[in-house]
């Protein structure tokens, strides 16, 4: 019997009711049978720091660890200045580190964001893709999930309450959860 992927979520937010920690708790609901999806939470990652490479912070070994143990990744980034978090970005620089030893190497990413704005995060997820390609991950590109008008389309209790917006979710996680081609 074939084993089940099994995905790696995170959000690039701290914040305790982050769109895009809902997001992930959306696809957890959603993802296909054949699949498993593990959340982690960046808090508690340290500022990237070259010099402690050689010791690096537990939190920072247990993400790197969950990242090499998953068949995929998710990430849910919001958008901040036109671009990813400093979270986020803090995070997979420490997970790719030191060089030669990048947790992420030839992993399939799939990206999706919600945000308040008009675009969702349709800028950040262009920055990221940059990032995961610099790191040897290979992003899926369809369907997009720019969850624009975040607000509105997440409950006050945190559930994504969009139908169309969960739709193309599943959609997304369908298509890309079955793990890299053989």
């Amino acid at each position: 019997m074939k084993q089940p992927v099994v995905i790696l979520g995170f959000a690039g937010s701290l914040r305790k009711a982050s769109y895009n920690k809902a997001l992930l708790q959306a696809a957890m609901e959603l993802v296909p049978k054949d699949a498993n999806l593990e959340i982690f939470d960046l808090e508690g990652i340290p500022p990237y720091n070259q010099d402690l490479e050689s010791q690096m912070p537990g939190k920072v070994r247990e993400f790197k660890a969950r990242i090499e143990k998953a068949d995929a990744i998710l990430i849910a980034t919001p958008e901040y200045n036109f671009s990813v978090p400093g979270v986020l970005k803090n995070a997979i620089d420490w997970a790719s580190r030191p060089f030669g030893d990048n947790s992420f190497e030839d992993k399939p990413v799939a990206i999706m964001g919600a945000s308040t704005g008009r675009i969702g995060t349709a800028r950040a997820q262009y920055h990221l893709r940059q990032t995961c390609i610099s790191l040897n991950m290979h992003p899926v590109n369809r369907p997009e999930v720019l969850v624009a008008f975040a607000h509105e389309k997440i409950g006050s209790i945190g559930r994504l309450k969009d139908e169309e917006t969960r739709k193309i979710i599943k959609k997304y996680l369908k298509t890309w959860s079955a793990g890299p081609k053989d």
